[in-house]
């Protein structure tokens, strides 16, 4: 997600390498666009509208914990540490290259990636516990078998890695004999039924394999 300060040139390298990039001209159109499920916000703070401050601090009171980079030509102390006060992870200030946002995504995602990679990873409001093997949707144990708790795994600790049935296979059932690539898709289809409207999040990318989305 990002705002109007990167304008085209800024979407444009982001999609070239690789991103799904959403755009908000407001900061009224970014609170409605912001979901738990987008990875990153780059977020100018004078916005149309209220200011990026105003809608990082929003974003936080709803519990939303996406990881923010502002960016801004306002480069004081004081605004400095105002947004990283109000929940911002990263701060750029205005000139800046799209080399330097580049770099700046790429280590706040890689800051994050680390973090979903310990004890436990939260998406909205589904909760997976993986030291002690347990997801909760909505705060209710769902009960998984072992081989969907580790497919989802898998899946969900490296999001938008798309993994092919075989190495699905590899990595869950580790060498079982007389395991076929289509045993992968009836485990996936029953775990999506398990995490009922969460489900959707486990695509199927045609030719391809599985990611979590």
């Amino acid at each position: 997600m990002t705002t109007k300060t990167c304008a085209k040139s800024c979407n444009s390298t982001l999609e070239n390498d690789g991103f799904v990039v959403d755009v908000a001209v407001s900061g009224e159109e970014a609170l409605e666009k912001i979901t738990p499920q987008h990875k990153l916000v780059l977020l100018d703070v004078m916005m149309d509208g209220i200011s990026g401050f105003e809608v990082a601090k929003r974003l936080r009171a709803a519990g939303n914990k996406v990881p923010i980079i502002f960016l801004t030509a306002k480069d004081t102390e004081t605004d400095l540490l105002r947004g990283f006060a109000v929940g911002g992870d990263d701060y750029i200030t205005k000139p800046f290259s799209l080399q330097e946002v580049m770099a700046r995504v790429k280590a706040v995602l890689a800051r994050t990636n680390a973090v979903r990679k310990g004890e436990e990873i939260e998406e909205g409001d589904l909760r997976v516990d993986i030291v002690r093997r347990l997801v909760y949707l909505r705060g209710e144990l769902i009960s998984l078998s072992r081989t969907e708790f580790d497919i989802l795994k898998l899946l969900i600790q490296n999001p938008s890695h798309i993994y092919p049935r075989e190495e699905i296979l590899e990595q869950v059932w580790k060498g079982e004999t007389v395991v076929l690539p289509r045993t992968v898709d009836v485990h996936i289809s029953r775990l999506r039924s398990r995490l009922k409207d969460y489900g959707i999040h486990i695509v199927n990318r045609q030719s391809f394999g599985y990611c979590w989305q």
